[in-house]
């Protein structure tokens, strides 16, 4: 198994002000942490992800990761608005573990950020480095983001956390469904995480097949081969009690599909999204 999606950090609350100072996530999140949850979960690699938008956070992350082979690739940050993006890329990219880039665009105030012109001007860079690019976005956000990616025909992108649709137990969007289905007909998405959805059930309870259904859907548009298992640890433990609690359950999901579909949502589409 890969893990196509965590997180690391020294927790600081002026550096982290969305993290709830009274949560499990308060607290330092370092490597030790890492091998001990994906251990006790059989997971044998993964992809750290960046959690602040600092260039030296993404010099942190690949520092981490030459400590260990448990992390075989980092998706970091870098301005790509500013005119000298260049610059960073080539740094970057020099780095073997260096695979792709994200920017937090869910939080960004303007709903159509993503099409903002020197954004779109850094994004057009990434081909040249052979980086993905990770989409973090709200399912709110689908509309502009289809018509993004329909302006780099030629870019991989990956799409986060199945682009956190409002998951309500007993029913799915009918607006997530819709852009979903839209950007499954783009060949350039070339994985979607099956990652971060515990966190955006909005009920007080988590109910399993509402979040089965969402996997279901997934796969129904996108296919094993673009499916990728991912974590979103240690954000998840806002929402559930360990690591392997969502490894167990993305096992489950995939329980009965043949053994070609489970290796590739278990670890060959990460594999290949990212060239590990």
């Amino acid at each position: 198994m890969l893990d196509a999606h965590h997180h690391l950090w020294t927790y600081d609350p002026g550096d982290y002000p969305w993290i709830p100072p009274d949560s499990a996530l308060a607290r330092d999140y370092l490597l030790p942490d890492l091998i001990e949850n994906t251990d006790s979960a059989g997971v044998t690699g993964t992809v750290a992800v960046q959690a602040r938008q600092t260039l030296q956070e993404s010099d942190w992350l690949l520092e981490i990761a030459d400590q260990s082979d448990r992390i075989q690739g980092v998706v970091g940050w870098v301005p790509l608005a500013d005119a000298d993006v260049g610059e960073h890329l080539e740094r970057l990219s020099q780095h073997r573990k260096f695979k792709a880039v994200r920017h937090v665009v869910q939080d960004e105030p303007d709903d159509h950020f993503i099409l903002g012109g020197d954004f779109n001007r850094g994004i057009a860079q990434l081909r040249d480095y052979e980086l993905v690019y990770d989409i973090l976005i709200f399912q709110k956000h689908l509309p502009p983001t289809i018509e993004f990616v329909d302006r780099h025909p030629e870019q991989p992108f990956v799409i986060d956390h199945i682009a956190k649709p409002v998951i309500q137990n007993g029913r799915v969007e009918t607006e997530w469904r819709k852009g979903m289905a839209a950007l499954a007909e783009r060949e350039n998405v070339i994985a979607v995480k099956i990652s971060g959805m515990v966190t955006e059930v909005t009920d007080d309870a988590i109910s399993e097949a509402s979040l089965k259904s969402y996997f279901d859907e997934s796969l129904e548009m996108f296919g094993a081969q673009r499916l990728c298992f991912g974590t979103d640890w240690p954000v998840c433990l806002l929402r559930i009690d360990s690591y392997a609690h969502w490894a167990n359950s993305v096992r489950a999901y995939v329980a009965e599909l043949s053994v070609s579909e489970q290796n590739a949502i278990l670890h060959e589409t990460c594999q290949q999204a990212y060239r590990l």
